[in-house]
């Protein structure tokens, strides 16, 4: 009811302002609205232009403030590039020249660690070598000559070296070099390792020596 009523007395309302317009001469509308224009655009306008003004003024004196002269500025940036490409180069010429070094000394100085290995066999070689001349037992002699080998294949062994021990194995050219064709072997015997003249070696894997063998036919 209450909302009823409001809207019938915004309809009268209404009604009465068309009323008062209609018994208004046109001239008399057109004035009224030209005034009110003028009214609104007096308090609006010089607020917005005050407003864009000085902003416009602010952000010219706060980017003088911050950034100064620009070439100033550019001089500065350039300044500082120039110092960073400075030290990257120096930073990369010591590297270069550092690893350059580092590669040399392992060239050189690689195989250190297996001869420091190694020497412990050469004194075993050394004492054989003095005891041979104070005794005449072969025996002994054998017996210390094969200590020493033992050895010297363990130690061998602990630097990733191996032996390829191919008799009686199928004849492999990765691993192996046929020197010499034994024929009459016999059927079970055609294309197997007969002998080995000399033994090959792997390191890591990688053969570093072929096997020199015999190979029946």
């Amino acid at each position: 009811m209450a909302r009823f009523l409001l809207e019938k007395k915004k309809k009268t309302k209404n009604n009465n302002i068309m009323d008062e317009n209609k018994e208004k001469k046109p001239e008399e509308l057109e004035e009224e609205l030209t005034t009110q224009e003028k009214e609104s655009n007096t308090v609006e306008n010089p607020q917005e232009e005050a407003a864009e003004g000085a902003s416009a003024e602010d952000v010219e004196v706060k980017v003088v403030e911050e950034d100064g002269d620009p070439l100033e500025v550019a001089n500065k940036k350039i300044a500082e590039l120039n110092d960073k490409y400075i030290r990257k180069v120096a930073e990369f010429d010591n590297y270069r020249k550092r690893t350059l070094k580092e590669k040399t000394d392992l060239i050189l100085n690689g195989g250190e660690k297996t001869i420091t290995k190694i020497l412990p066999i050469i004194d075993d070689m050394e004492r054989a070598i003095a005891n041979g001349e104070k005794t005449d037992d072969v025996a002994a002699l054998r017996e210390g000559m094969d200590l020493i080998y033992k050895k010297f294949l363990k130690i061998l062994q602990g630097e990733g070296v191996e032996l390829i021990s191919p008799v009686g194995e199928d004849f492999n050219t990765d691993y192996h070099e046929a020197i010499a064709m034994v024929p009459g072997m016999g059927d079970d015997k055609k294309g197997k390792v007969i002998d080995c003249v000399q033994t090959g070696y792997t390191l890591n894997g990688k053969v570093i020596r072929y096997a020199k063998v015999a190979v029946g036919q």
